[in-house]
């Protein structure tokens, strides 16, 4: 099960799209979480499962805060501060959006320590593989509605509300967060 992150189109020039690219990633580093999960009772892992649980629990653990942040600490406020009447529902949205950042986060850690001890030991209990199981499927059930809520409300309503200068200033507060220059064409993860 080959790990590949894929061309990235969007750069921090763009940054709606950089997260939108995000939710790629997301999705796939998931889906690596579900196939682990499905295909092991707990024992040996292949090596080539050892590096796609190992790599996904890397993303979770580094990268996918740092989206969070994104839309957290910038998007969001962003929005919030334009005192928009048509936008309240998608205000209301976005703090349900939090929520669930806060209840994948707390999943994500919990995977963490699992996969974490399943790479060590080579091994993991029954009860901590159903765990494992359970939490990969709460996160299957929370993603796709949430990814679908910030790509069809949230990035459309902050293309067409947010200022060029805005979007410019939330493309480098991304950079900043990842530690790379704005100016260049980014090619990391999250």
């Amino acid at each position: 099960m080959p790990v590949t992150i894929g061309a990235k189109e969007s750069t921090f020039a763009d940054p709606l799209g950089l997260l939108t690219d995000c939710h790629r990633r997301i999705e796939r580093f998931l889906g690596v979480l579900r196939t682990v999960a499905g295909q092991n009772s707990g024992g040996p892992l292949s090596p080539e499962h050892a590096r796609a649980l190992e790599a996904a629990l890397n993303y979770f653990r580094d990268a996918a805060p740092k989206h969070h942040a994104d839309e957290e600490q910038d998007l969001f406020p962003q929005l919030r501060a334009l005192d928009r009447p048509e936008a309240e529902a998608l205000l209301r949205r976005m703090a349900q959006l939090e929520e669930q950042h806060r209840a994948a986060a707390l999943c994500h850690a919990e995977i963490d320590s699992l996969g974490r001890r399943w790479l060590s030991t080579n091994r993991l209990s029954e009860p901590d593989v159903a765990r494992f199981k359970d939490l990969v499927s709460i996160l299957d059930n929370l993603y796709p509605t949430h990814i679908a809520q910030e790509e069809s409300e949230v990035f459309p309503f902050a293309r067409a509300v947010l200022s060029e200068s805005a979007k410019q200033m939330l493309g480098r507060r991304m950079a900043e967060r990842r530690g790379a220059p704005f100016e260049a064409a980014w090619r990391g993860e999250s």
